[in-house]
């Protein structure tokens, strides 16, 4: 049986409180349990998983990771949205903190790329509804992201393609 698509991340943070209030916060995520002071399990607002995020605490000791600098590691992670009124919404929470590190146009993917309080890269897009989708959005790319103009084309309230793959042909 192939895999469907990832079910949850888990990620070690130097302080749990802090990274808990920025995914909840900025994020939306919503606490469903808590180990003490060592582990906080979220849930993204639409998901039906048992949790979405494992937030495990390493202490004030942790050293930042070093993937992608000196080692290898996963770079970042990416959660969809359902509309561009909800990606505008984010954009605006994250630059706020401060955390918003670039916007891009891929195509059939408007994203977001921003770091959580311990540095950890993650992405947050919209993608373009299969319908919607034309010989100019088909071909990946890298741009950078002007969300008034994307709002303009596609309206804010446009529901996302869930799932459809930057590699899509016409």
């Amino acid at each position: 049986m192939p895999i469907q698509r990832l079910n949850h991340a888990v990620l070690f943070v130097s302080e749990l409180k802090r990274s808990t209030e920025f995914y909840t916060n900025v994020l939306g995520f919503r606490i469903v349990h808590t180990i003490a002071d060592q582990a906080a399990f979220l849930q993204a607002e639409g998901s039906t998983n048992d949790h979405d995020l494992g937030l495990f605490a390493m202490g004030p000791q942790a050293q930042p990771s070093p993937a992608g600098r000196t080692s290898v590691g996963l770079y970042h992670l990416a959660w969809e949205v359902d509309t561009l009124a909800e990606l505008r919404r984010i954009a605006g929470a994250l630059e706020e903190r401060g955390a918003l590190v670039g916007a891009s146009n891929h195509g059939t993917t408007k994203a977001l790329y921003a770091k959580d309080p311990d540095g950890l890269e993650f992405e947050v897009s919209w993608l373009v509804p299969a319908h919607l989708i034309t010989p100019d959005t088909s071909t990946m790319i890298t741009e950078r992201l002007d969300l008034d103009a994307e709002i303009k084309r596609y309206g804010d309230q446009e529901q996302g393609g869930v799932g459809v793959s930057h590699r899509v042909t016409l």
